[in-house]
């Protein structure tokens, strides 16, 4: 199945320069194996080495926090738009 994936600017590099993807994934773990097949060296900005999400890093399937969802098993559709947002901080 068919999702678009937004992409932040910081992690374009690795996507050719490209803010949007399409992938097929039945959830957001598959997707991520898909992400870094056709772009290596992705995973590894938004997991950890135990594979997990890193904390800075945000995913909305839809606009929904998969936080608030279920995770990286969160399940996706054909023509789900997840966005990958890279936390930010300051004062």
């Amino acid at each position: 199945m068919a999702v678009k994936v937004l992409i932040p600017t910081p992690l374009q590099k690795l996507t050719n320069e490209q803010a949007t993807l399409e992938c097929s994934a039945g959830n957001i773990s598959e997707l991520l194996e898909s992400l870094e097949q056709s772009c290596p060296g992705i995973k590894a900005r938004l997991c950890d080495d135990q594979g997990e999400l890193r904390r800075f890093v945000n995913f909305y399937v839809n606009n929904e926090d998969i936080r608030f969802l279920e995770g990286i098993s969160t399940s996706l559709q054909d023509g789900d738009e997840v966005s990958i947002i890279p936390a930010i901080a300051g004062g």
